[in-house]
Protein backbone atom coordinates (compact mmCIF):
# COMPACT_ATOMS: atom_id res chain seq x y z
CA UNK A 1 0.00 0.00 0.00
CA UNK A 2 0.92 3.36 -0.66
CA UNK A 3 -0.24 6.58 1.51
CA UNK A 4 -0.79 10.24 0.32
CA UNK A 5 2.65 12.71 1.18
CA UNK A 6 0.51 16.01 1.15
CA UNK A 7 -2.53 17.73 0.00
CA UNK A 8 -3.62 17.57 -4.00
CA UNK A 9 -6.28 19.32 -5.44
CA UNK A 10 -7.96 18.51 -9.22
CA UNK A 11 -11.16 20.29 -10.79
CA UNK A 12 -13.58 19.24 -13.17
CA UNK A 13 -16.47 21.03 -14.63
CA UNK A 14 -19.83 18.85 -16.29
CA UNK A 15 -22.71 20.51 -17.17
CA UNK A 16 -21.42 23.82 -15.72
CA UNK A 17 -21.62 22.00 -12.57
CA UNK A 18 -17.67 22.45 -10.87
CA UNK A 19 -16.58 19.52 -8.79
CA UNK A 20 -13.13 20.23 -7.01
CA UNK A 21 -11.58 17.33 -5.48
CA UNK A 22 -9.16 17.45 -2.67
CA UNK A 23 -7.38 14.83 -0.99
CA UNK A 24 -6.14 14.47 2.24
CA UNK A 25 -3.92 12.65 4.17
CA UNK A 26 -5.69 10.69 7.14
CA UNK A 27 -4.90 8.49 9.42
CA UNK A 28 -8.30 7.71 11.55
CA UNK A 29 -11.89 8.01 11.14
CA UNK A 30 -11.57 11.63 13.14
CA UNK A 31 -8.82 12.82 10.67
CA UNK A 32 -11.83 12.24 8.15
CA UNK A 33 -14.23 13.64 10.06
CA UNK A 34 -12.10 16.60 10.65
CA UNK A 35 -11.04 16.84 6.98
CA UNK A 36 -14.66 17.21 5.59
CA UNK A 37 -15.21 19.95 8.39
CA UNK A 38 -12.25 21.91 7.08
CA UNK A 39 -13.17 21.92 3.67
CA UNK A 40 -16.27 22.99 4.42
CA UNK A 41 -15.07 25.93 6.00
CA UNK A 42 -13.07 26.67 3.05
CA UNK A 43 -16.26 26.44 0.51
CA UNK A 44 -18.62 27.98 2.46
CA UNK A 45 -20.90 28.48 -0.82
CA UNK A 46 -20.71 25.00 -2.12
CA UNK A 47 -24.17 23.06 -2.56
CA UNK A 48 -22.37 19.53 -1.37
CA UNK A 49 -19.06 18.16 -0.41
CA UNK A 50 -18.86 14.78 -0.83
CA UNK A 51 -16.40 12.60 0.83
CA UNK A 52 -14.72 9.22 0.70
CA UNK A 53 -11.44 7.66 2.56
CA UNK A 54 -9.36 4.74 2.84
CA UNK A 55 -7.71 4.12 5.81
CA UNK A 56 -5.67 1.42 7.59
CA UNK A 57 -2.53 -0.38 7.09
CA UNK A 58 -4.50 -3.16 4.88
CA UNK A 59 -6.60 -0.15 3.18
CA UNK A 60 -9.65 -2.07 5.07
CA UNK A 61 -11.78 1.02 6.64
CA UNK A 62 -13.70 3.27 4.49
CA UNK A 63 -16.08 6.47 4.85
CA UNK A 64 -18.07 7.68 2.81
CA UNK A 65 -20.68 10.48 2.33
CA UNK A 66 -23.30 11.37 -0.22
CA UNK A 67 -23.77 14.80 1.32
CA UNK A 68 -27.56 15.22 0.01
CA UNK A 69 -26.84 14.23 -3.10
CA UNK A 70 -29.40 10.85 -4.32
CA UNK A 71 -28.44 7.88 -2.50
CA UNK A 72 -25.40 5.85 -3.69
CA UNK A 73 -24.87 8.59 -6.29
CA UNK A 74 -21.28 10.18 -5.45
CA UNK A 75 -19.95 8.91 -2.12
CA UNK A 76 -20.15 5.39 -2.69
CA UNK A 77 -18.50 5.68 -6.60
CA UNK A 78 -15.86 7.95 -5.07
CA UNK A 79 -14.78 4.82 -2.90
CA UNK A 80 -14.86 2.38 -5.34
CA UNK A 81 -12.21 4.53 -7.32
CA UNK A 82 -10.60 5.07 -4.50
CA UNK A 83 -10.24 1.72 -3.30
CA UNK A 84 -8.67 0.68 -6.62
CA UNK A 85 -6.05 2.79 -6.17
CA UNK A 86 -3.63 0.97 -4.10
CA UNK A 87 -3.56 4.03 -1.26
CA UNK A 88 -4.54 4.06 2.03
CA UNK A 89 -5.00 6.79 4.78
CA UNK A 90 -6.43 9.06 2.13
CA UNK A 91 -9.31 11.13 2.33
CA UNK A 92 -11.30 13.07 -1.01
CA UNK A 93 -13.74 15.66 -0.02
CA UNK A 94 -15.64 16.74 -3.72
CA UNK A 95 -17.02 19.97 -3.37
CA UNK A 96 -19.77 20.76 -5.66
CA UNK A 97 -20.56 24.08 -6.89
CA UNK A 98 -24.34 23.19 -8.80
CA UNK A 99 -24.42 24.92 -12.18
CA UNK A 100 -28.03 24.39 -12.73
CA UNK A 101 -28.29 21.80 -14.64
CA UNK A 102 -29.48 18.14 -13.29
CA UNK A 103 -26.97 15.64 -14.27
CA UNK A 104 -29.38 12.66 -13.32
CA UNK A 105 -27.84 9.54 -11.06
CA UNK A 106 -25.97 7.97 -14.04
CA UNK A 107 -24.50 11.82 -14.62
CA UNK A 108 -23.78 12.84 -10.77
CA UNK A 109 -22.26 8.26 -10.43
CA UNK A 110 -20.06 9.16 -13.66
CA UNK A 111 -19.16 12.90 -12.58
CA UNK A 112 -18.32 11.67 -8.96
CA UNK A 113 -15.87 9.13 -10.06
CA UNK A 114 -13.85 10.98 -12.68
CA UNK A 115 -13.55 13.63 -9.94
CA UNK A 116 -11.23 11.13 -7.92
CA UNK A 117 -9.57 9.86 -11.06
CA UNK A 118 -8.55 13.54 -11.54
CA UNK A 119 -6.87 14.32 -8.35
CA UNK A 120 -5.58 10.61 -8.06
CA UNK A 121 -3.19 11.95 -11.17
CA UNK A 122 -2.16 15.07 -9.07
CA UNK A 123 -0.99 13.02 -5.60
CA UNK A 124 2.33 12.19 -4.32
CA UNK A 125 2.97 9.10 -2.60
CA UNK A 126 5.28 6.95 -0.79
CA UNK A 127 5.49 3.47 -0.08
CA UNK A 128 3.36 2.64 3.99
CA UNK A 129 6.33 1.62 6.18
CA UNK A 130 6.39 1.14 9.60
CA UNK A 131 7.75 4.72 11.38
CA UNK A 132 8.95 5.91 14.76
CA UNK A 133 8.87 8.53 16.47
CA UNK A 134 12.81 9.88 18.32
CA UNK A 135 14.01 13.24 20.06
CA UNK A 136 17.52 13.77 19.87
CA UNK A 137 19.99 16.23 22.31
CA UNK A 138 22.97 17.23 21.13
CA UNK A 139 26.00 19.33 21.63
CA UNK A 140 26.80 21.63 18.81
CA UNK A 141 29.60 19.53 17.49
CA UNK A 142 27.82 16.54 16.40
CA UNK A 143 25.56 18.31 14.43
CA UNK A 144 27.20 17.62 11.31
CA UNK A 145 27.90 14.05 11.65
CA UNK A 146 24.58 12.83 13.15
CA UNK A 147 22.57 14.95 9.97
CA UNK A 148 24.66 12.35 8.01
CA UNK A 149 23.44 9.41 9.91
CA UNK A 150 19.90 10.87 9.64
CA UNK A 151 20.38 10.42 5.68
CA UNK A 152 21.68 7.19 5.78
CA UNK A 153 18.83 5.54 7.93
CA UNK A 154 15.60 7.55 5.95
CA UNK A 155 15.24 9.61 9.21
CA UNK A 156 12.60 13.01 8.34
CA UNK A 157 13.36 15.41 10.56
CA UNK A 158 10.40 17.36 11.80
CA UNK A 159 11.74 20.16 14.26
CA UNK A 160 14.80 21.46 14.92
CA UNK A 161 15.57 23.59 17.51
CA UNK A 162 18.75 25.23 19.04
CA UNK A 163 19.83 26.81 22.53
CA UNK A 164 22.74 25.28 24.44
CA UNK A 165 22.07 22.33 23.00
CA UNK A 166 20.57 21.26 19.72
CA UNK A 167 17.04 19.04 20.17
CA UNK A 168 15.88 17.48 16.85
CA UNK A 169 12.47 15.18 16.38
CA UNK A 170 11.58 13.29 13.48
CA UNK A 171 10.73 9.74 12.02
CA UNK A 172 12.60 6.90 10.96
CA UNK A 173 11.22 3.83 9.11
CA UNK A 174 11.33 1.55 11.73
CA UNK A 175 13.57 -0.74 10.47
CA UNK A 176 16.33 1.64 10.87
CA UNK A 177 16.05 2.25 14.29
CA UNK A 178 18.39 -0.49 15.59
CA UNK A 179 21.19 1.31 13.16
CA UNK A 180 20.48 4.27 13.79
CA UNK A 181 21.08 3.91 17.53
CA UNK A 182 24.43 2.63 16.98
CA UNK A 183 25.73 5.16 14.76
CA UNK A 184 24.16 8.05 17.35
CA UNK A 185 25.81 6.40 20.02
CA UNK A 186 29.23 5.60 18.30
CA UNK A 187 29.08 9.54 17.43
CA UNK A 188 28.04 10.70 20.84
CA UNK A 189 29.98 8.37 22.95
CA UNK A 190 27.76 9.50 25.96
CA UNK A 191 27.33 13.04 24.98
CA UNK A 192 23.83 12.02 23.03
CA UNK A 193 20.41 11.63 24.50
CA UNK A 194 18.46 9.92 21.81
CA UNK A 195 14.38 8.49 22.31
CA UNK A 196 12.14 6.34 20.28
CA UNK A 197 8.32 6.27 20.57
CA UNK A 198 6.20 4.69 18.54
Amino acid sequence: MRILTERAEAEIEVKKSRFISIALPVRTQEDVKNAVISIRKEHPGANHVVHAAVIGKAGTEYSLSDDREPKNTAGRPALEVLKGSGITNIAVCIVRYFGGTLLGTGGLVKAYGESVKEVLKAVKTEELIEKTSFRIVMPYNSYTLIKRVFENNGAVVKEEAFADTITIEGLLPSSSAESFSKAVEDIGQGRILLEFSI
